[in-house]
Order: structure tokens, then sequence, then C-alpha cells
């Protein structure tokens, strides 16, 4: 009997060190800006919004997937392809809910028939598409230009600006030089030259190309993170502890600049999209029969 209770209270002993273990582990970084993020009720309200947005115009349209002739088609909640051309109707033919007449009025008074919603609330251009669906269209290429941009300007600002913060010395010195570089030909004329040559080959390629030069204001940020952080304790202790370059630099201090890469590419991915839209304005971006904002 007395060896059994020794048993259970061994066992006993056990599970409570292994409670106790389990309550005073320490959370990673990762999970700590998790719960933080989580718990900012403006940034979970921003995030609804977003993916709300990003729903509502992917789903707008149809979608066709296959061979052009007979393509497998995933429709759209919105009956309007970019692309189709109701008849049209203008001028004294637009009364009351005529195809191709413009059917949402706000204006209570000065003629105005008060709020109202028909075929076409954002009316019909020249040759009669329909507006609204021109803007999911051109939404739609926003936001792929804008995460493809964000994305391999993230990358490329991130990667650079750490090995020039961390190594200083020539490496520094010649990432920098590259960076000053870039930043003395303005972006627009750089997506005007980019956009001339290959605009024709679509949004994402356009975006590709215009995102290699789009991370220079990026690794400037980094690179001075890099520079501050390098001289902490922490990385000291990490160095004789015999922990390599790489392990430093991508384990011990960039999670710690994280704070300003996601400010900085936030920024970067709103730029993007004004950057796609004037380019498509002036006529180098996005070109006919593809859509876009700037269009």
């Amino acid at each position: 009997m007395a060896r059994k209770k020794q048993e259970v209270e061994i066992v006993n002993d056990a599970n409570e060190n292994a409670i106790l273990n389990k309550e005073t582990e320490g959370l990673s970084q990762g999970q700590i800006v998790l719960r933080r993020f989580i718990r900012h009720r403006a940034a979970m309200i921003s995030v609804v919004v977003l993916f709300t947005l990003i729903a509502v115009v992917y789903t707008s349209l149809d979608w066709r997937i296959g061979d052009e002739k007979d393509p497998f088609v995933i429709p759209g909640w919105w009956k309007y392809g970019f692309e189709d051309m109701p008849e049209l109707r203008y001028g004294a033919d637009c009364v009351g809910d005529s195809i191709g007449c413009p059917t949402i009025d706000a204006v209570p008074f000065f003629d105005g028939d008060g709020i109202a919603l028909g075929p076409h609330p954002f009316g019909q251009d020249d040759i009669g598409r329909d507006y609204l669906a021109l803007v999911m269209r051109g939404a739609q290429r926003s936001i792929l230009v804008m995460f493809i941009i964000g994305a391999i300007a993230a990358t490329l600002g991130t990667v650079i600006g750490a090995i020039a913060g961390y190594f200083r010395g020539w490496i520094d010195a010649i990432l920098m030089r590259l960076v000053d570089f870039i930043i003395t030909v303005p972006v627009i004329i750089i997506g005007s030259v980019i956009g001339f040559h290959f605009g024709n080959k679509g949004a994402a390629f356009l975006a590709l190309l215009l995102g290699l030069f789009s991370w220079t204001g990026l690794s400037r940020l980094v690179r001075g993170e890099f520079l501050t952080l390098r001289e902490r304790e922490f990385v000291d202790a990490s160095r004789v502890a015999g922990a390599s370059n790489r392990r430093i630099i991508f384990k011990h201090i960039l999670p710690n600049a994280v704070g300003v890469i996601i400010v900085s590419v936030t920024l970067l991915m709103s730029g993007a999209i004004l950057l796609e839209t004037a380019l498509s304005y002036l006529g180098f971006g996005v070109t006919s029969p593809d859509v876009s904002l700037g269009l």
C-alpha cells in the first residue's frame, strides 16, 4: 500500500509540474503580435472591411476558365460583364427604366427623383458597357497589382535593407548607392517606360516589373532598424552562443523590425494602386480591352 501511495504521489507531482510548465511557457513574438492585433478593435474592423471589399469585387463578375470558345463559367452576382454591350439609349429616350440610362439618382431636388436604383446604377459608357461592371473589373486589376507589388517590394526591400544594415562596410555602401541611383529616377517615369513596352502583357506582368523598382524606401527603413538593433545585447549573446549571421538576421533581429516593415508595406501597397491608376490614365498601364480604374 505504501509503495502504491508513493507512486500516486509521484504521478500527481509530475502532473502538477507539467501544468506549471505549460502555464509559465513563454509566448513567441508572433503569438504576442497576433494577440495584440486581435484585441485591437480598429484593426479587426479594418480587416473585415478589406476582406469584404475583396470578396464583393472578385465575386461580382463571371469567371471564365478554360477554352475561350467553350469556357467553364463561374457566375458572378452582377448580371453584366465588363465587355457586355447592352442596348444603349440616351437623350429623349432616357425615360424611367430605359436600358442604357444612368439609374441611380440621389438628388431629391432640381428635377431629381430622389434615391433610385435601376438596371445600370452607374450608367453606361458611349458604347453601352455597364459602368458598375467596369468599376468592378478595374478594382480587380488594382487589387491584383497592389498585392503583387507589395509582395515583391516587401521581399526585396527587407532582404537588401537587412543585409546592408547588418554587415555594413563596403556591402552597405554598394547597396545604398544602388538604392540612391534608383531613387533619382521618378517611379512614374520608370513606370511609363515599363508600361509603354510591356503594358499589353497584362496587369500581373506590369505589376511584377513595377515591384522591382518599388522597394527602395522600405530598404532604407529596414537598414536603419538593423543598424540600431545589431548593437543590442541579445545580438551579442547570439554571436557568443555561436549563431550564424543568417540566424541572427532572420531569427533575432528581423522579428524586432516587423512593425516598421508592416507600416511601410501598407503605405507602399496603397501607393501601388495610385501608380497603376495614373499609368493607365496616361496610357502606359493596363490597355484595352482590359479595364483599369485609370481608364
